[in-house]
């Protein structure tokens, strides 16, 4: 593999495990599984990692076919994407709770829910429409088959964070507290803020040649 495959594949895993974001699904994690034995937390976790991986690994495989059935050119996904990233950014930096990842009604009725793994832990929580668009936009901008490879073991090895991340919550959650976790979660957004703006000066770019 190239520098230049290496330095793609990087940037990429870097760009999905901050929008995935398994440490910002702990406390959600600890909240919808609070009446399981650590055998279910821990099928639970396993559960919803491969969920995850393989939600991804659909989106990457076949992105380029849904947006050619739809009709949509990939700079314009590009911007309507970079968007919706930024305004998940935005809110990891405020804080506050993103609606675009998961709403507190989602999160209310996984409560309640006897199995949670893939609704609403793996989607929409960690497998989300940032994620997924994600995923898409990289496999398109991919370089050859190595690049394309090296987006697919990404997928596997954010699915395994996901599940060490998950595995270990509850500790990880009383270890880090709601600060802990706040603050990791704005240093992603800070990358993410930035991920989301290079997919739309990409985009633009793409729609408007004129202003490059």
């Amino acid at each position: 593999m190239s520098p230049d495959h290496l330095t793609d594949a990087l940037r990429a895993l870097v760009a999905l495990l901050a929008i995935v974001n398994p440490v910002g699904a702990v406390p959600i994690f600890v909240a919808v599984t609070g009446d399981q034995t650590a055998g279910d937390r821990l099928r639970t976790s396993r559960t919803t990692a491969i969920a995850v991986g393989v939600t991804l690994l659909a989106a990457a495989l076949a992105g380029q076919y849904i947006l050619q059935l739809f009709g949509i050119d990939l700079d314009a996904f590009r911007v309507g994407g970079g968007l919706l990233i930024l305004l998940m950014a935005i809110h990891m930096l405020q804080g506050s709770p993103n609606r675009a990842r998961n709403t507190p009604e989602e999160t209310q009725e996984g409560v309640a829910k006897d199995d949670v793994a893939v609704v609403p832990l793996a989607i929409p929580l960690l497998a989300g429409p940032g994620s997924i668009s994600t995923v898409i936009i990289t496999a398109q901008n991919a370089r050859g088959w190595l690049g394309y490879l090296a987006l697919l073991l990404n997928i596997l090895i954010v699915a395994g964070v996901v599940y060490a991340t998950l595995r270990v919550a509850v500790p990880l959650s009383a270890k880090l507290g709601e600060t802990g976790i706040r603050i990791a979660t704005r240093v992603l957004g800070l990358l993410l803020a930035a991920i989301a703006v290079q997919f739309m000066a990409l985009g633009i770019r793409g729609l408007l040649p004129g202003l490059a």
